[in-house]
């Protein structure tokens, strides 16, 4: 995926597709996630489709839980739920930052 340190830097036009597919890459992981949080919220707390997209985009984007849950499951999927949004966070900045980070350590040659 990047090039070896003793190859040249890569173009500037190759750094920019790198940064575009992991846009990309990050883009279809929180959309999948939305959609994870989405259908937990619907079927285990009972929520409307659009409520449960609500609170999903909330835990997911790191605001909160909007809505009151009353069951077991749904407290239960919640807690998860806001665990998981955590690690994809966390993911998604690391897959952005990637093709960024390799052009600085290529450029200084640091050796890892």
């Amino acid at each position: 995926m990047f090039e070896h340190k003793k190859q040249p830097l890569a173009s500037t036009a190759t750094f920019y597709r790198r940064i575009l597919r992991s846009i990309i890459i990050a883009l279809f992981i929180i959309a999948a996630c939305l959609a994870i949080g989405t259908t937990g919220y619907h079927y285990t707390a009972g929520m409307s489709w659009l409520d449960a997209f609500h609170n999903a985009t909330m835990i997911l984007s790191g605001m909160g839980l909007v809505d009151h849950i009353g069951s077991d499951s749904g407290k239960m999927f919640s807690s998860l739920y806001a665990l998981f949004s955590g690690i994809a966070f966390i993911t998604n900045i690391g897959i952005i930052l990637a093709p960024a980070l390799h052009r600085i350590y290529h450029r200084m040659h640091i050796d890892r």
